[in-house]
């Protein structure tokens, strides 16, 4: 096990149950603080249950989470943003008919404990001088009075992710960020998770294998609900165990 210090999330055993089906079982992972961590497998290799669990969607039937050091296991999921989480679904989810710059300044105001109807004008100033900032780290700074509706798909993921933002996360979890999208905008949005690493850790679910070997410090292989592998990208590439499940001969 790792130094405490450099780990930001672990998961301890975590295993997930539906009725009678086992979706994840025993789990036990630990990701870097300020790496890109990658979880990859094939369809219903529980990904996204995983991803659910780690974002507080919903608990795990067993097992822990820790973040930071504190259990959070079955803490409510809108406790996350205040804790130093921030996720961004596989499903776009923006106020389509808003302006991108004030998508980001609702994320940012929804964090205030409270609604304070005699705030000084400084303070929303601040809020809007923050919307401004994260609309130019996404690559939006342009974009800044179109109406959300109107942007292209890639366009819309990356003011998602800025609206995540809004909450200073230590931890950005990204569901198949580049889901639906072109090639351009997928090499867009793999530049944008790049960038964005430099400053917080980042884990991510995504399909699109060349991409995350790309880009990745580390890679989770899912098969079945349980994990078959973790390592580098050249130990992943070189596994053949995940070759023979997996990867086989796309990867030749």
């Amino acid at each position: 096990m790792s130094g405490d210090a450099d780990i930001i999330l672990r998961t301890e055993a975590v295993g997930k149950r539906f009725g009678g089906f086992t979706a994840l079982k025993d789990i036990t992972v630990e990701f870097r603080r300020g790496a890109i961590t990658s979880i990859i497998g094939p369809n219903g290799a529980g990904k996204s249950t995983y991803f659910n669990l780690l974002s507080g969607a919903f608990p795990p039937s067993s097992g822990r989470v820790i973040f930071e050091g504190r259990d959070v296991t079955g803490t409510p999921q809108h406790r996350f943003a205040h804790m130093g989480i921030a996720k961004s679904f596989q499903i776009t989810n923006v106020f389509p008919q808003l302006t991108t710059h004030e998508n980001i300044r609702v994320a940012a105001q929804a964090l205030q404990t409270c609604f304070d109807m005699w705030r000084p004008r400084s303070a929303m100033r601040q809020l809007s001088d923050a919307a401004d900032a994260l609309l130019v780290l996404v690559g939006l700074g342009d974009h800044r009075d179109r109406i959300a509706g109107t942007l292209a798909h890639g366009e819309q993921r990356a003011l998602e992710i800025g609206m995540a933002l809004a909450s200073r996360p230590r931890l950005l979890l990204l569901d198949e960020p580049t889901a639906g999208m072109s090639p351009e905008e997928t090499r867009t949005m793999m530049d944008l998770i790049v960038k964005l690493a430099s400053e917080r850790t980042v884990i991510l679910v995504e399909h699109k294998m060349k991409l995350v070997m790309g880009i990745s410090d580390r890679l989770l292989v899912l098969h079945h609900g349980e994990l078959l592998a973790e390592g580098t990208p050249d130990e992943i590439r070189g596994n053949e165990l995940v070759k023979r499940v997996y990867l086989g001969k796309r990867e030749h």
